[in-house]
């Protein structure tokens, strides 16, 4: 053969190899390692390195100096499921449609440009250990879906509780009882490439490859009240979960807005938009202080447990000899009331419920950037993204977060002025629907008062059936607001001098200006997160539910 006869064959040929290298990663990869964890109603004031003087979090602390902490990261909406299906999506609710006790799961259409999805189809080798509280299918939980989505996926559906093996058979093999403990054996069980995967695992290999870069996305229930209210302190519990932080209990602070129950005199909330004794059944431990500070010491407890584990998950990566290629992100679905104003619960659009603990360690970004705390307003519908360009895979145009990865190496040129947030989930329990606009300085709340003949004489498990009604009902909040909409009742708060959201300025005249500015900007808000406001939500029809997920 010449060489003119050998140029003609090589040159297609070398052009044949690259192409089967950049479209199949794993043949040739260096791309980073992911790790996600992701908490359960955890504020943001609950790390020491977000000022609590009480909890012990060194661990989770040293991430943040080895990394970025976000000090203004806040989700979109502070609940349970259409949080996490945030986080999955990168979409507002708005746009995605799911919440508890709407008759909706997350569409399969929906579910596969989801990031670890995404991630597995460009070559990554994934894992799921924990909670997982967002159905899909019309027959939810019981699809099966998410459950066969992961390379590896060892987790429980709908809350874990602290001893998860009571309710959730696929630990049954695990060594410990308690949450925590449960979830670390299944992530150490995926992150050791030399040993076969912990029984009761759903997998498809029986450890994780060497040569194949790894997404693996912890989700616990931890320091949720389904978890901490059902600690027992069993004898055969490690000692953390028994005794940690019962010598100072008298010295835990309550938030300085805390008011007990028998002492509200005047309720935060107009009684015909918030009905429901102030505060969301099952979160009467704030109603004394004696009842919040015992239910500190358990939250503190579980994060400083959660804290251990990010310790030895790091030590972990570093025997595996995959640290130094590993991101580690750290954030919670929401945050939760402790009391401020007689408050228990989540889903309102307070900082105390939408202000979360946020990190991103990259272990090759600059060492001069590592320890910054930014004050960017970052969001949970900006994980999906961030995870994706980290993986150099590239965005669906569904997702509507922006990837944080500018931010994190000083370009934060154009970043958003505004957060947006909401809360759809309005039922007999009284909570009313919410919207809201934030900067820096100033947030503003929107009310829409739940009708309450909707829910007249509905008792009991009864509370937790979708008829075909309620299910009409939300699918119309969707749109209702953007619609014409008025709302019944109004707050403004200048968060600078009023990091408590106490004073409402939405009736003073010096600042109706303002007012009407930060409607403005929240109804343009509002349009970007629904989208299309024709477009149907990324939903799919739920069979009725007899209980709540």
């Amino acid at each position: 053969m010449n060489a003119t006869a050998m140029n003609r064959f090589i040159l297609p040929l070398c052009l044949l190899l690259i192409s089967i290298t950049v479209n199949n990663p794993a043949l040739s990869d260096d791309r980073p390692n992911i790790i996600f964890l992701l908490t359960d109603d955890q504020r943001a004031d609950s790390l020491a390195c977000m000022g609590n003087s009480i909890v012990e979090t060194p661990n989770i602390d040293q991430l943040a100096k080895d990394g970025v902490l976000f000090e203004n990261a806040f989700v979109t909406s502070a609940i349970c499921t259409p949080s996490r299906a945030c986080y999955f999506l990168g979409q507002y609710e708005r746009r995605h449609g799911i919440n508890f006790n709407s008759g909706t799961t997350m569409a399969k259409k929906a579910w596969q440009k989801s990031y670890p999805v995404l991630l597995k189809k460009a070559g990554y080798f994934t894992g799921y250990v924990g909670k997982n509280h967002v159905p899909i299918g019309t027959q939810g939980y019981k699809t099966g879906l998410i459950d066969n989505s992961f390379d590896f996926f060892y987790a429980g559906h709908g809350h874990l509780y602290f001893y998860p093996k009571i309710k959730h058979k696929i630990f049954d093999a695990a060594k410990s009882d308690t949450q925590i403990e449960i979830i670390a054996e299944g992530a150490a069980s995926f992150l050791n490439p030399n040993s076969k995967f912990i029984d009761g695992a759903i997998t498809f290999l029986k450890s994780r490859p060497k040569d194949q870069p790894f997404c693996l996305s912890y989700c616990f229930n931890l320091p949720h009240n389904a978890g901490t209210s059902t600690m027992k302190m069993r004898p055969t519990d490690p000692i953390l979960y028994r005794t940690k932080y019962r010598d100072k209990l008298a010295e835990i602070p309550l938030p300085s807005t805390y008011v007990a129950k028998d002492d509200i005199k005047t309720p935060k909330l107009p009684a015909d938009v918030l009905y429901t004794q102030y505060r969301q059944p099952s979160y009467a431990y704030v109603d004394t202080p004696e009842l919040l500070r015992e239910r500190y010491v358990r939250e503190y407890q579980t994060i400083t447990g959660i804290d251990r584990l990010v310790g030895e998950l790091r030590q972990q990566l570093a025997e595996h000899g995959v640290a130094d290629n590993t991101i580690i992100i750290y954030a919670s679905d929401h945050g939760i009331m402790h009391g401020e104003f007689g408050l228990g619960g989540k889903s309102l659009n307070y900082d105390t419920c939408l202000k979360i603990p946020m990190i991103i360690m990259d272990p090759r970004q600059n060492r001069t950037e590592r320890g910054t705390r930014l004050t960017d307003l970052v969001l949970s519908v900006d994980i999906a993204p961030t995870i994706l360009d980290f993986a150099g895979v590239k965005r669906p145009n569904t997702m509507q977060g922006s990837s944080l990865t500018d931010v994190l190496s000083g370009n934060n040129t154009g970043w958003r002025e505004y957060a947006f947030a909401e809360n759809l989930w309005s039922t007999i329990f009284g909570v009313p629907r919410c919207e809201s606009a934030r900067s820096k300085d100033w947030k503003y709340i929107r009310y829409f008062a739940t009708d309450r003949k909707a829910f007249e004489n509905v008792e009991g498990d009864a509370r937790y059936k979708v008829s075909p009604k309620h299910a009409a009902m939300y699918r119309n909040w969707l749109n209702s607001s953007l619609e014409g909409e008025k709302p019944d009742y109004e707050e403004l708060f200048y968060i600078t001098d009023d990091p408590e959201e106490s004073n409402n300025l939405a009736s003073d005249p010096n600042h109706q200006e303002k007012l009407k500015e930060m409607r403005t900007e929240l109804q343009r808000l509002l349009t970007e997160a629904k989208g299309d406001v024709h477009a149907d939500p990324l939903t799919t029809p739920l069979v009725i539910l007899k209980k709540p997920l």
